[in-house]
Order: C-alpha cells, then sequence, then structure tokens
C-alpha cells in the first residue's frame, strides 16, 4: 500500500488502545509500514465518533476522553484530516449505494478525496467497495 491509510474508528480505537487480538499481525504490519511513512489518517469525524461512543459509555477509555485524543493524535506518523466543503458535499452525492449513517459516508467520502485506502471491518463498506467506489483494506484479514 503506497497512499495514505484512513483509519475507520475503530481501527484506531484498537490501535492506540494496544488491542492485540482485534488487530491481525497482517494488519500490524500494514499500518506499521504506513507509520513509517507518515501515511495514517483519522478524520475529525472519528473524534466525534469516539467522543459520542464514550458519552454514551459504548467504550471504555484509558484516559479522559480530551486527554485520549489528544494523546492519540500526537502520535508520530499520524495526521487528522479535516472535513472540507468538498468532502462534506461529496458525503451527499456518493455514487452506488451506500446506507445513510453519517459518520460513514464522511469516511468514504474522505477516502475517496484525498486519495487513501480505507481500513475498516465494518461489513456495510467492505460489501460497498466491492462495486469499485471506494478503495478498502479489509482489517479482519
Amino acid at each position: 500500500m503506497g497512499g495514505p491509510l484512513l483509519l475507520d474508528t475503530h481501527i484506531w480505537f484498537w490501535l492506540v488502545e494496544g488491542a492485540k487480538r482485534e488487530i491481525t499481525p497482517r494488519l500490524r504490519r500494514i499500518l506499521e509500514r504506513a507509520h513509517l511513512r507518515s501515511s495514517l489518517v483519522v478524520s475529525v469525524m472519528s473524534v466525534w465518533e469516539l467522543g459520542m461512543l464514550d458519552a454514551k459509555g459504548r467504550i471504555r477509555l484509558s484516559v479522559d476522553c480530551t486527554a485520549w485524543v489528544d494523546r492519540a493524535l500526537s502520535a508520530p506518523g499520524l495526521r487528522l484530516q479535516e472535513i472540507s466543503p468538498a468532502i462534506a458535499i461529496e458525503s451527499t452525492r456518493l455514487p452506488g449505494q451506500i446506507h445513510g449513517d453519517p459518520t460513514d459516508r464522511i469516511l468514504v467520502a474522505t477516502t475517496r478525496l484525498i486519495g487513501a485506502t480505507f481500513v475498516t471491518r465494518d461489513d456495510r463498506i467492505l460489501k460497498y467497495a466491492l462495486h469499485g467506489h471506494v478503495k478498502v483494506l479489509d482489517a479482519r484479514r
């Protein structure tokens, strides 16, 4: 994988938390190589989603949410991708049939517009990618 890798929220969370059971050895090697090339990307939408999951008690962070995000985003080799007007509009005009989850739509639009590969386990997005609308790395393998 030569280009940037946009991490789905769950992948970013597992990577930062060191969830070895969730990150396969193959995926870990790919992410380490991307890290060395400074090619790991996290969308600001994932920051929002992580905050919502924490607020609802659906995940447990090792520290306060703000501190967790600050630490996670300061990791070398990782960059934060903001939501531009172009990404916002693209998310409303994605080709093919994709579900209506706004977070996933923003992440897919971001992936497409920055020329990245989306790293995810989300079955709906993996199926969407089979039609060639977005480049993905299946994190289940």
